[in-house]
């Protein structure tokens, strides 16, 4: 996989780029794209299409360098702490009031691809608005309705809810050191929220009228947010790690000095995004990394990215038999490249 060389501004976009040997064996077999490429395939439509039309979600920076679970780490995971570099994340599932019990009942640490579109949403409300306090009964079921593609009643939406809910009671600490200083936000995100809903199926889920997030965090949301195309994001919305690869590079490329490439070892890729994934096991965390940077690279067209494969294998002899190994491949080079989104708030 080789986007070192970029395509000139204005140039059509190859129907190569959008269709994978996999998609193409499909076709010849009178079968359809699945969901997941036609999402793709609609998001590069637009963004061709319709360039002026994007709509612009937000994260802030240190979600784009470390990242929130993947699945659901159980009830009795209570701390979440990931360490990359000078960005440090430690997430603490907090309790809630219970309406029936009567007393505070621990909720869940925040995980999957709903968690961060989610916050992106939340982000994106208070940024435009200016306010840590965010009108959110309409946005949010709207947000489900058009971006996330599900139905804005029943399960949908209280699998959403959970999602707000277990940000709602976690508390959040996040370090950064940029330019010689070091910034701690020790917080939560979102303050004043009712967390509980309906327990019947066939009850209409309500928002609250507004949720509030916490001083700390809208301030250095204010000077950390990275801007990212809401159609990427949409059309990345089944696969977390995806969202997490497209967040980091909006982030990353375009800090990249012009004429150097930053070199990322696959030790480094798997300390950042490899959770669940044995680094003994390193083959198989790269093959599920591909794929989804794959899926990002589809969307994120001005990425500049070599991605050195595996050098071929050889026969070598060991305790007298032989048996055919491959070097590792080393990782990712990065190169400057305009981000995703360069529309700035007015």
């Amino acid at each position: 996989m080789t986007r070192g060389k970029g395509r000139a501004e204005g140039e059509l976009t190859r129907i190569g780029d959008l269709i994978t040997p996999k998609m193409i064996r499909n076709i010849k077999r009178n079968s359809e794209p699945t969901p997941i490429q036609q999402r793709l395939i609609d998001a590069v439509a637009a963004s061709v299409e319709q360039p002026d039309l994007r709509s612009v979600l937000y994260q802030h920076t240190v979600f784009c360098q470390t990242s929130l679970p993947y699945r659901d780490p159980g009830a009795e995971a209570r701390i979440w702490e990931r360490l990359n570099g000078d960005v440090h994340l430690k997430v603490l599932a907090g309790e809630a009031m219970h309406p029936e019990q009567g007393r505070l009942v621990p909720v869940g640490l925040p995980f999957g691809p709903k968690c961060r579109m989610v916050l992106m949403h939340i982000n994106q409300r208070a940024l435009l608005t200016g306010s840590p306090h965010i009108e959110v009964e309409d946005t949010l079921s709207k947000f489900v309705r058009h971006v996330l593609k599900l139905d804005d009643k029943g399960r949908n939406m209280r699998t959403v809810k959970d999602q707000l809910a277990r940000l709602s009671a976690s508390s959040i600490r996040l370090g950064i050191v940029r330019d010689g200083h070091a910034l701690t936000v020790n917080s939560q995100i979102v303050t004043a929220f009712d967390v509980w809903f309906p327990k019947d199926d066939r009850q209409r889920v309500l928002w609250p009228s507004t949720i509030s997030l916490s001083l700390d965090y809208f301030q250095s949301l204010m000077t950390h947010a990275v801007p990212l195309d809401e159609t990427h994001i949409a059309a990345l919305s089944h696969n977390a790690l995806a969202l997490d690869i497209y967040a980091w590079l909006a982030q990353r490329l375009h800090r990249i000095p012009a004429g150097k490439a930053a070199r990322v070892s696959w030790a480094a890729l798997h300390a950042q995004f490899g959770q669940g994934y044995n680094p003994e096991r390193m083959s198989k965390f790269r093959q599920v990394f591909r794929v989804a940077l794959k899926e990002v690279l589809t969307l994120y067209k001005a990425a500049r990215i070599d991605d050195e494969d595996p050098k071929p294998p050889r026969l070598y002899s060991q305790a007298g038999r032989y048996v055919w190994r491959e070097k590792p491949a080393k990782g990712l080079t990065l190169y400057n490249s305009p981000p995703p989104v360069q529309k700035l708030l007015k």
